[in-house]
C-alpha cells in the first residue's frame, strides 16, 4: 500500500521545499489534542496545557477534528492555490493565503474526514449537495455534539466559521506558538536549504531519500512512491511539488494528494526517543495480534481518531461480528480501549503502546 505521485513533466526548479508556520501550527494543535501520538513531546504539552487560557481551551476542543483525527488540508492552503504558491514566511502571510481558498474549497477541506465523497475525486460540493450536507451532519453524530454544532455552523455560514478560525489561530500564536516558531524555524529553514541543495546538485532522488526511506522515485515511471497504509494516487498537475518539515510532526509522514490540488509531502525533520519495553511474554501477543492484515488496516483508521464498529466495518466492506472479532484481539492484546459516548460505542488504538513496539522488539531478541 502507497501513496504514488505522478510527476511527469516535473522540473527541477518547480520542487519547492519550505517551513510553513501555519503547518507548523496545526502540528502544535494536534500533539496537544493527541499527546499520545508524541511521546518525544510531552514536557511541551504539559507545559502548554497548564498555562493555556481556559476559554483558549474551549475553542480549541470546538474544532478539534482539524487537527486531531489527522491533519486537515486547510492548514496548507498555498496546495491549494493555483499557479503553484509557496507557504508564507509568517503565520499572518499563510492566513491570508488561507483567505484565497473559496468557502467550498474550505469546507471540503474541513469536512474532508466525515463528508468527502472521495480525496482523489472531484468534488461536488458539500455546500450545494444536500445528500452531502446531510451524511456531514450525520457521521458528526459519533464525534459528539461539539462537532455537529461546529459543522452545523460550517455548512450554514462558511465565511462566519472561517474568520473564527482566523482569530484563534491569531489566538494560538499570541498564547503558545509564536515562542515555538522562533525555536523551530532556524532549524526548518536549515533542514530546507539543504534538501535544496541536495536537490541542485545530486537530483529529486537524492533529496527525497533525505526526507524519509519510506520515500522512493522511480525515475523510469516518473514516479514518487511513499510508503504508507493507505492507498493514493495524484500528480503534479499545474507542475510543482512541495516539501514541508515539520520538527513537531513525528511519527507522521503525510501526503496532501486531494484532487486538484499540488502534492505536498510534510515530513518530520526528527524523532524523539521511545519508551522502555514491556516484557516479551506482553510484546509476543501484542505484535501477534498486529500481524492480521486487516487488523493493521483497522489500527490506521483508530490512530487518528475513535470509530464504532459499524464505521469500521464500512470502511473495510466487512460485517459488523468480523469487526469485533478482530477488535477483540485487538483489545486482549492492550492495544485498543473502548469508550461509550451516549448511543455509541467508540474504539481507539493506544498509539503510545504501538509507537513503543520497534524499540520494545530490538530490545527483546538483545536482552
Amino acid at each position: 500500500m502507497s501513496v504514488r505521485i505522478d510527476i511527469t513533466g516535473l522540473r527541477p526548479e518547480r520542487v519547492t521545499v519550505a517551513p510553513s508556520p501555519l503547518a507548523e501550527l496545526g502540528m502544535a494543535l494536534h500533539a496537544l489534542s493527541e499527546p499520545g501520538h508524541h511521546p518525544g513531546l510531552q514536557g511541551w504539552v504539559t507545559s502548554v496545557t497548564a498555562s493555556l487560557d481556559p476559554h483558549l481551551a474551549d475553542r480549541m476542543c470546538e474544532a478539534d477534528f482539524l487537527w486531531r483525527t489527522t491533519f486537515s488540508d486547510v492548514f496548507l492552503p498555498y496546495a491549494g492555490i493555483p499557479g503553484g504558491a509557496r507557504p508564507g514566511a509568517t503565520l499572518a502571510e499563510e492566513l491570508d493565503l488561507l483567505d484565497k481558498l473559496s468557502d467550498e474549497q474550505f469546507t471540503d477541506s474541513a469536512l474532508e474526514f466525515t463528508c468527502a465523497p472521495g480525496y482523489e475525486l472531484p468534488s461536488s460540493g458539500v455546500l450545494s449537495d444536500p445528500a452531502l450536507h446531510e451524511r456531514a451532519l450525520d457521521l458528526a453524530a459519533s464525534r459528539g455534539p461539539r462537532q455537529v454544532r461546529f459543522t452545523r455552523r460550517l455548512l450554514a455560514d462558511p465565511p462566519l466559521v472561517r474568520a473564527w478560525l482566523r482569530q484563534f489561530l491569531q489566538d494560538c500564536e499570541e498564547a503558545f506558538f509564536a515562542d515555538v516558531w522562533a525555536r523551530v524555524r532556524h532549524a526548518l529553514a536549515a533542514d530546507a536549504r539543504h534538501k535544496t541543495e541536495l536537490l541542485h546538485r545530486k537530483g529529486l532522488a537524492e533529496a527525497l531519500a533525505s526526507v524519509s526511506s519510506a520515500v522512493t522515485l522511480d525515475e523510469n515511471t516518473a514516479h514518487i512512491t511513499v510508503d504508507k497504509l493507505i492507498e493514493g494516487r495524484t500528480a503534479v498537475t499545474d507542475g510543482s511539488l512541495l516539501l514541508v518539515p515539520t520538527s513537531l510532526g513525528w511519527p507522521h509522514l503525510m501526503v496532501l494528494h486531494r484532487y486538484g490540488w499540488q502534492p505536498v509531502l510534510h515530513y518530520p525533520v526528527a524523532s524523539p526517543e521511545l519508551a522502555s519495553p514491556p516484557s516479551v511474554e506482553q510484546l509476543t501477543l501484542r505484535m501477534t495480534a498486529l500481524s492480521h492484515p486487516v487488523r493493521m488496516r483497522i489500527c490506521r483508521l483508530l490512530a487518528r481518531s475513535a470509530y464504532t464498529t459499524t464505521e469500521l466495518a464500512q470502511a473495510h466492506g466487512m460485517t459488523a461480528p468480523e469487526i469485533s472479532r478482530h477488535l477483540a484481539v485487538l483489545k486482549k492484546a492492550g492495544l485498543v480501549s473502548t469508550r461509550r459516548r451516549g448511543r455509541y460505542v467508540l474504539h481507539q488504538l493506544d498509539v503510545t503502546m504501538v509507537a513503543r513496539l520497534g524499540s520494545d522488539f530490538l530490545e527483546g531478541i538483545l536482552r
